[in-house]
């Protein structure tokens, strides 16, 4: 699709022309991005499409800078096959390319299918492992060509649960399907709660809602153990203590139970299990929860009397709260607040933490998991948990976390930077060091992963290739159309995964499938030209190119018929209500309710005896998780807090630590080394530090050389935030 220039009428003359496309970084707000392109086909100008009901016209601080990423001179722009005698291992920011030789496209893809072909034969496809997540959350840079040659292969298959596995299994649980206010209706909330949720730092444009909001009246109250951006804008900011949502959920029904505030009529039409629930909360007195939380009893009655009595009330949760090992049960206690209040009747009011589950896309079409059947085990694949590579890596033959299967003697990294983002970093590490590892990765620069690989593929940006795109924080089909071409020879996810299928001889007429070809296949184009797929009915590929985005079928009017996505039943659960009580849970076994059990490391458990601090390793406001920090830009906008230690003053002075000196933080699984910052960003007992990649840090390690492959209670994801350290003057 391409625009006039600034969406006015320009002269036919003119030089330039306006591409719409998507941005595809791990955000919420899939932002729809208008790229001005000059005579000679270079991008000049990003800037937010001021037609898109949610982009609104303004891209946030990371994206905005975008041009500064597309040309720099650190784009990884040819293929490279590292040197023959040089080792693996980290290499110095700039001196990367020295363990490099640049070849062609046809000898890299030739001596990569030989490799896997070999390692295919000597030891089994299983053990060959994709490890990819949301680098781009485009429907086919994220999952559609690369899925279909690794189940033809038969190489295992990844279990993506590194970010939110463990919050949207518990969301549905409850629910059935990740759906939520319309970000639109925010706006019409009279208190607005953000729990654990950053929306000024990652979920920018819900911001302007949340203001309007405020102008309205409403209140914004955020719940954080860290003052991020959004808490220093509360109105209250409540600082509990790390992984104990779950106690404060459970203490906020007590009281609006206690006080007769649910509304009985909702809960008696929509929900199930609701008796048992109001049984087990009874023991979740203010007073007990707050010995939890940190909060007083006082400020627990409050915050559940004006959240069960302000209408309409929106809960925005974000995936922070699943990331501690009891994050799942977190989840599903707060997600059941709205329907104890009945808060989903009410426009502008409800709750979200994806909006993901609303977009059908075909994918048993992309995927392909029937050419399973075809691959040399003649089955599907064993599954690894990516949040525990380093054990995968490291594991020897019949291990559980390989599923009783080979080693892994190949990796394929791409839409990701394992070397910096996944937790035990040293164990990751030694995986990756191997040298019977055979590694390829498929990036834009080189990180903290491409120093361990043996080839290095050049990858586009979201303006060099095509892609249609939904969102986890908005109702909109958008497509995204290539404004550039790809720097140097640098090819997309589609065109890499069909290429090698072809030079692994694999003779599937789906491996030549083109990007528009894949997108209708997404879409489920029928032959009246229109989707098949529900809530697309009305969407056609021509109406996408002129438009560039189109609402959902059910957020077509919602002026005239606003979307309340659990105003009325049947609801997508085993009960067809709202769960309180779960039905899965309790047959497989476990308790259907939830119920607050401290985390294995935390501030009461015996491990507190050595490593009392709780640690919270955080994302930086201006990355994208590992995305843009090697960019000098956006590393300045993260100056204040870049390599710091952020400390509780009490805390500090019980160990002789002033305000920027050097600190040693530690555990069992490593250490890392930082400069303190001793100001009221966490309570005490608690510290934190931003994740960042280990070339920058001294040491050469990230934060996640202190997080654990412990996983989730729910969904069996990662759990940064439940991590014990001591600190000590460096």
């Amino acid at each position: 699709m391409t625009y006039n220039l600034g969406m006015v009428a320009a002269a036919e003359t003119s030089p330039f022309r306006v591409v719409h496309t998507v941005c595809s970084h791990d955000c919420p707000d899939s932002c729809a991005v208008l790229v001005t392109v000059d005579a000679n086909g270079r991008a000049v100008k990003v800037q937010g499409d001021p037609s898109q009901p949610v982009t609104q016209g303004f891209l946030c601080g990371k994206v905005a800078k975008y041009l500064d990423r597309v040309y720099s001179p650190q784009r990884i722009l040819y293929p490279m096959r590292r040197k023959a005698g040089t080792q693996k291992g980290p290499r110095h920011r700039g001196e990367e390319h020295e363990a490099f030789e640049r070849v062609s496209w046809d000898e890299a893809l030739s001596a990569i299918a030989e490799r896997l072909q070999q390692i295919s034969d000597t030891h089994g496809p299983e053990s060959i492992l994709p490890y990819s997540y949301a680098g781009t959350i485009g429907v086919l840079g994220f999952g559609s060509m690369d899925r279909r040659f690794f189940h033809r292969l038969g190489g295992s298959q990844l279990d993506r649960t590194i970010c939110s596995e463990a919050g949207g299994v518990a969301w549905n649980l409850v629910y059935g399907k990740k759906l939520g206010t319309p970000t639109e209706d925010y706006k019409l909330a009279k208190l607005i709660v953000a729990w654990g949720a950053n929306i000024h730092g990652n979920n920018i444009h819900l911001w302007p809602m949340v203001e309007q909001a405020r102008r309205n009246g409403a209140r914004l109250i955020v719940i954080d153990p860290y003052k991020t951006r959004t808490a220093g804008l509360a109105d209250w900011h409540i600082a509990i203590r790390p992984g104990t949502d779950t106690a404060l959920a459970l203490g906020m029904m007590h009281v609006i139970l206690r006080e007769g505030l649910e509304d009985r009529a909702y809960i008696a039409e929509m929900t199930h299990g609701f008796d048992r629930l109001a049984e087990r909360v009874r023991e979740y007195t203010p007073e007990r929860v707050a010995t939890w939380t940190g909060m007083t009893a006082g400020e627990i009655e409050q915050l559940a009397r004006e959240y069960a009595t302000t209408r309409p009330a929106a809960l925005r949760m974000n995936y922070g709260v699943q990331r501690s090992e009891n994050g799942g049960t977190a989840v599903r206690a707060i997600a059941m607040l709205p329907a104890i209040t009945g808060a989903w009747k009410y426009r502008g009011g409800g709750g979200s933490l994806s909006t993901s589950g609303a977009f059908a896309w075909n994918k048993r079409e992309l995927e392909r998991r029937d050419l399973a059947l075809d691959s040399p085990l003649g089955r599907e694949a064993r599954t690894i948990n990516m949040s525990t590579l380093g054990m995968a890596l490291t594991a020897e033959q019949g291990a559980d976390v390989l599923r009783g299967g080979p080693p892994v003697h190949a990796l394929f990294v791409y839409n990701s930077n394992p070397g910096a983002v996944a937790p035990n970093q040293n164990a990751v590490r030694r995986g990756l060091a191997r040298t019977d590892l055979f590694t390829v990765v498929h990036e834009q620069f080189f990180n903290d992963t491409t120093d361990y690989a043996d080839y290095v593929l050049p990858a586009t940006t979201f303006l060099e290739h095509t892609d249609i795109q939904g969102a986890y924080g908005h109702y909109f089909v958008q497509l995204s159309n290539q404004a550039i071409e790809p720097p140097g020879e640098a090819r997309s996810n589609v065109w890499l995964f069909g290429q090698l299928a072809q030079y692994m001889a694999f003779t599937e007429q789906c491996f030549r499938d083109s990007e528009e070809q894949l997108i209708r296949q997404a879409l489920s184009i029928g032959l009246d030209g229109r989707s098949k797929n529900a809530g697309m009915e009305h969407v056609t590929l021509e109406d996408l190119r002129e438009r560039g985005h189109i609402p959902l079928a059910f957020h077509r009017d919602p002026e005239n018929t606003p979307f309340l996505p659990f105003a009325s039943g049947p609801v997508p659960t085993p009960s067809g209500k709202i769960e309180f009580d779960s039905v899965a849970l309790a047959a497989q076994g476990q308790d259907g309710l939830p119920a607050f059990t401290p985390p294995s490391e935390s501030r009461w458990s015996e491990g507190a005896k050595r490593f009392p601090l709780e640690f919270l390793g955080r994302k930086a406001d201006n990355y994208m998780n590992s995305t843009f920090a090697n960019l000098e830009g956006h590393r300045k906008m993260e100056a204040r807090t870049s390599q710091r230690l952020e400390m509780h003053p009490a805390n500090a002075r019980a160990r002789g630590i002033a305000d920027g000196d050097k600190v040693r933080v530690w555990n069992d699984r490593g250490e890392v080394l930082l400069t303190a910052l001793v100001d009221g960003s966490v309570p005490e007992g608690v510290v934190a530090g931003r994740m960042d990649w280990t070339k920058f840090n001294e040491g050469g390690v990230n934060v996640n050389a202190l997080t654990s492959e412990r996983l989730t209670d729910i969904g069996a994801g990662a759990t940064f935030y439940s991590v014990l350290v001591e600190v000590a003057k460096a």
